[in-house]
């Protein structure tokens, strides 16, 4: 009996040509692959997806028109009740300390971005290598509070992440200020003559995002098909490219995401990514009071929570559990998380089951701490010996020499999009192309069409809306 290797495989033959014709229709695998990698994802559910039509190009702009009462809303057309031009003085930036350690060969650049302030009030000095130990250069200020007349200076300064606050020079009215002397002073009051004053102007951002190409191919052989003791090699390696595809975008968007983050908190001391650690009293190490501070400056920005709100489940538990903001931790952080105590020195970390069924839950989510619902990643990124000198370490990852940061991320509703192209306007989408052996791919590189060919691509763009709504807590995390 003659052996049909094309059998188990692909079922029986097609007569529709007359003589017979093997078939490999991967539909069926590529769309099954499809759910389950989609049960794998984390960061893409949270995007507001958009789409790129044909002859568009490939970038996509957006307005973002800020409140009159906002900070950001720094311009000179204002006029004061008293009828005054409100004067645009720029931005107010304090540094907490007079010496930082920075990578020597961003010491001289970060030198010019301190020294560009309005009458020199501060003089920033470089260091050589290596003076701030190894890799790293010390820079000395003369002093702690500067002036900087545009938002490239401010932003520049910002940029260097040393911790800096940021006060607006003046702008329309009192901005976002909280402070009540400050609020009274600039009410538009109008007196009995009225007169020009209690002009208002607003401010105008134009947002950008671009999309670009990526992909990846395998080939496979006949004999490795038809030969193999596996009769679902197709559908495997099918499964494995859809997850390879979705991994990818994934890290992508968490790149984007980690990058455009406008809040970021450091646990312990640290102010800056070299200053992690986990030695001395205070280490580096994420506390209960991180999340309280973390759930204040959201909320100051406006961050909504989600609209689901969790109230329990009678089947498994009668706590209640409010609305909460999402947020992502790596699983190297999940035992510290689940031992946190709260100022009461309660358990600070409510399990998953006991307050939400299997219908309300969010893919990956392991329980609610503070105001937030925790998701933990398995491919959750993170800063590789990135911290301050290992020395004796106590008991945290490290590499290099140097401690590891990790991220802890919040992502605040209608914060960023994620951009594709000609797709549903739900997904970025993945076309896959595949050419089966035979004579789809013979030719004078493969005379006998023994090799076949699957290929993956998409197109993927990032846009932060709204990035002070995204926020990340950088800790050290224990081994």
């Amino acid at each position: 009996m003659a052996l049909n290797y094309n059998a188990p495989f692909d079922g029986t033959k097609s007569s529709v040509d007359g003589a017979g014709s093997d078939q490999m229709n991967s539909f069926l695998w590529l769309k099954k692959s499809i759910i389950e990698a989609r049960r794998e994802q984390y960061f893409l559910p949270m995007a507001d997806v958009k789409t790129m039509p044909k002859h568009y190009g490939k970038n996509i702009k957006v307005f973002q028109y800020l409140p009159i009462l906002d900070d950001r809303n720094l311009n000179d057309q204002g006029i004061d009740a008293a009828g005054a031009t409100i004067v645009t003085t720029g931005w107010i930036i304090t540094y907490p300390r007079l010496e930082f350690n920075v990578a020597n060969a961003s010491a001289t650049a970060a030198a010019t971005a301190i020294n560009a302030n309005v009458g020199n009030v501060i003089t920033a000095v470089a260091g050589a290598d290596d003076s701030g130990g190894t890799g790293f250069a010390t820079i000395t200020l003369d002093n702690t509070t500067a002036t900087y007349d545009s938002d490239v200076k401010k932003d520049a300064v910002v940029a260097l992440n040393l911790g800096v606050s940021v006060l607006q020079g003046s702008g329309n009215l009192y901005g976002s200020s909280k402070d009540i002397g400050t609020i009274v002073g600039r009410l538009p009051h109008i007196t009995e003559n009225g007169g020009r004053v209690n002009r208002v102007s607003t401010t105008r951002l134009t947002l950008e995002g671009a999309i670009s190409e990526f992909g990846f191919f395998t080939e496979f052989t006949r004999d490795s098909i038809e030969f193999d003791s596996d009769d679902r090699l197709r559908e495997h390696l099918s499964r494995e490219l859809v997850n390879a595809a979705t991994q990818i975008q994934e890290a992508q968007l968490q790149i984007d995401l980690l990058g455009a983050a406008n809040v970021e908190l450091y646990a312990g001391n640290a102010i800056t990514d070299e200053d992690v650690t986990g030695v001395g009293t205070t280490p580096s190490l994420v506390q209960y009071d991180d999340f309280t501070r973390l759930d204040q400056i959201l909320t100051d920005n406006r961050t909504p929570r989600q609209t689901t709100v969790i109230t329990g489940s009678k089947f498994t538990d009668t706590r209640v559990v409010p609305a909460c903001r999402i947020m992502f931790v790596g699983s190297e952080i999940v035992p510290h998380l689940k031992r946190m105590k709260d100022p009461f020195n309660n358990k600070a970390f409510i399990e998953v089951q006991h307050y939400a069924d299997a219908g309300n839950t969010l893919n990956g989510e392991i329980g609610s701490l503070d105001q937030f619902r925790v998701v933990q990643v398995p491919e959750m990124l993170h800063w590789a010996g990135v911290g301050a000198d290992e020395g004796v370490n106590p008991g945290f990852r490290a590499e290099g020499g140097k401690y590891n940061v990790y991220p802890m991320m919040v992502i605040g509703d209608e914060s960023f999009t994620a951009l594709g192209f000609q797709n549903d306007g739900k997904s970025l989408g993945v076309k896959t192309m595949t050419k089966n052996y035979g004579m789809e791919t013979m030719g004078t590189s493969d005379p006998y069409g023994k090799t076949g060919i699957s290929s993956m691509s998409w197109y993927y763009g990032f846009l932060a809306f709204r990035p002070e709504r995204i926020g990340i807590i950088k800790t050290v995390a224990p081994l």
